[in-house]
């Protein structure tokens, strides 16, 4: 499982460490694309064809369905980890998430997400998320 919170720099050329801890999950290649809330998904290579699969499901007569296939599909790349634990994030996806210096990976179960630190700092402070208010909504989605 993808847990944790870990702060890194992307180099000079647009790399960034992929967490040890984050390695063994996401294995050596696995696929980074446009998320929400400003930031980027990445995927282990099941769990993007896992993705994959639904999106392939949705109605091709929706327009927001078709939306939002684009969204994710247009933006994703594959990515591997090099032998110093690096790997590329394409240009157009740093500007995307927002990434130029340093960077929050987190870990949230079947997906990491990349976010730039000011902005990972801005959402999940005490003002934005208060877990009681989150907690609140739960009862919606059946937890």
């Amino acid at each position: 499982m993808l847990i944790g919170e870990y702060e890194h720099s992307l180099d000079a050329k647009g790399r960034l460490i992929m967490p040890a801890k984050l390695r063994e999950d996401m294995g050596e290649k696995f696929v980074i694309t446009k998320g929400l809330d400003g930031c980027l998904f990445g995927f282990s290579q099941n769990e993007w064809a896992n993705f994959e699969s639904k999106l392939k499901t949705l109605p091709l007569t929706q327009k927001n369905a078709r939306n939002f296939v684009r969204f994710f599909l247009s933006g994703a790349m594959e990515c591997e980890i090099d032998k110093q634990g690096r790997f590329l994030i394409a240009s157009n996806l740093r500007e995307s998430g927002a990434l130029e210096k340093e960077v929050v990976i987190i870990g949230v179960g079947t997906r990491i997400e990349l976010w730039n630190k000011e902005k990972w700092q801005q959402y999940s402070s005490e003002e934005n998320n208060s877990a009681d208010d989150i907690a609140e909504n739960m009862d919606m989605l059946g937890i």
